[in-house]
């Protein structure tokens, strides 16, 4: 954190500089406005000392003000005047300067102003933070061989600044997986800012990539300007308008932009990072994306997995979601009975993620006291147990004659396990209690193929 003092005057400027080095802050000094400028330009500082008249400059005081509020509206600005007047401090209060302060100073006066003026400086940089941290996590959590295999991938890109298009289901973890490149990459320190085409208006979308410029209301950031140094994640690019699409190629380009409504071109370092739900080569087909930005953005493609892929990491997930429901919401602490976790492993999620989430999240808010949650508290079971544990059958599987049923069960508690088990025919019969011959006879009459998934075909012959 430093302090710039603009200040004319050679004797003023060093003077407050010794002072504010005697209480510890690191000090520059600039003479005039070119001197200013190149500072702020080259390091911004955490707060501005302004002298409102400065001889033999091009821009004064007020003219420096404006500037930084308009470019680096962060940045705390204290004016000091020795011609100054309340109409002088009227102004600058006005253009956004923090506090006017008139010379001869009184230097505890200059302390409280400077300290006060750090501190609203220091709170400025941990909102913005706070404004570009998501709720979104970038743990990969889980250890099935789908996880692994997509951890593998992502790693050889975390340190590189390739482009990379994440591809998969809706709900999959593909803003985790964005997440978990910028979090163990070289820009780990700098913004993460997600954009999603899908949520935002098109006639509003150039606004919010590029930021705008306007006579009243001065410059406003977009989410490229925010993410500079950063990376930038376009979710759903599919959805991105076409006249965008042509500005964000020129972006990868030329690495640099202009505002909606004004004319400085805003140079950014940024690396892109894309996802999808669709097809984008039939998008391109259809005339809805530029193969020239498929072209820059599918510089590495990755697929992340549907959660029906990776059933192992379900019981791992579910303990998650219930830590951070607790940590976030309040809500109760619980655990899973086996039985529970089980269902968990067997039940379809075309929502994936995103939808063991919500279920474990309503199984909490209307769940039955803090005990451990039980296998019936879950919806959309083709047979649940009652209060006396007898089991209650539901469906189609109620219609059937019994040898009917008993196959139908059999058929789709088998598949159930195999798909929990990532398609391991040991494990599955471990569990079910059948050595592995008579499953393998069993799925053969049930007319059950094994899925052999996560490198375990060997396992299901």
């Amino acid at each position: 954190m430093s302090i710039l003092i603009v200040d004319d005057e050679k004797d003023i400027r060093e003077l407050v500089g010794d002072i504010l080095r005697e209480e510890g802050f690191a000090v520059r000094l600039a003479a005039n406005s070119d001197e200013c400028m190149a500072q702020i330009n080259s390091d911004a500082p955490s707060l501005l000392i302004l002298d409102i008249w400065l001889k033999d400059s091009r821009m004064d005081g007020i003219d420096i003000l404006k500037s930084v509020r308009r470019d680096n509206p962060d940045i705390p600005v204290v004016i000091i005047s020795g011609h100054g007047n309340i109409e002088i401090a009227v102004a600058a209060i006005k253009q956004g300067a923090y506090d006017f302060i008139e010379k001869p100073f009184n230097i505890d006066q200059l302390m409280v102003v400077v300290t006060r003026a750090m501190e609203t400086s220091r709170l400025r940089r941990e909102n913005a933070d706070l404004r570009k941290r998501e709720v979104t996590s970038s743990d990969m959590l889980g250890n099935s061989a789908a996880l692994k295999a997509l951890k593998a991938q992502l790693d050889k890109v975390t340190k590189t600044n390739s482009r990379v298009m994440l591809t998969g289901p809706s709900g999959a973890g593909k803003e985790t997986a964005a997440r978990y490149i910028h979090a163990n990459s070289n820009r780990a320190g700098a913004p993460f800012l997600a954009v999603s085409s899908a949520t935002v208006e098109p006639e509003r979308m150039e606004e919010v990539l590029f930021g705008r410029e306007t006579g009243g209301r001065g410059v406003e950031r977009g989410a490229l300007e925010e993410a500079h140094g950063g990376v930038i994640y376009f979710n759903e690019v599919a959805d991105m308008p076409l006249v965008t699409q042509g500005k964000i190629l020129r972006v990868l380009t030329d690495q640099q932009f202009t505002r909606v409504g004004g004319t400085d071109k805003v140079r950014v370092d940024l690396r892109v990072i894309s996802s999808t739900t669709r097809d984008l080569r039939g998008e391109i087909a259809a005339g809805r994306f530029r193969q020239e930005l498929f072209d820059r953005l599918n510089v590495v493609p990755i697929a992340v997995p549907p959660l029906s892929e990776r059933r192992e990491d379900i019981p791992e997930l579910t303990r998650h979601f219930i830590a951070q429901l607790n940590r976030t919401q309040g809500l109760p602490l619980r655990e899973l009975t086996p039985e529970a976790e089980a269902l968990l492993q067997t039940m379809l999620w075309q929502g994936n993620v995103r939808q063991l989430r919500n279920v474990i999240e309503r199984v909490l808010i209307l769940g039955e006291g803090t005990g451990p949650i039980e296998a019936r508290e879950f919806p959309g079971q083709e047979m649940a147990a009652d209060q006396s544990g007898r089991m209650i059958l539901g469906g189609t599987v109620a219609t059937l004659p019994l040898r009917e049923a008993r196959e139908v069960f059999e058929r789709e508690y088998l598949l159930a396990q195999i798909n929990r088990f990532g398609g391991n025919i040991s494990r599955t019969a471990g569990f079910v209690g059948m050595e592995r011959s008579a499953l393998h006879r069993k799925l053969k009459s049930l007319g059950v193929v094994s899925p052999g998934k996560g490198g375990e075909e060997d396992e299901a012959d």
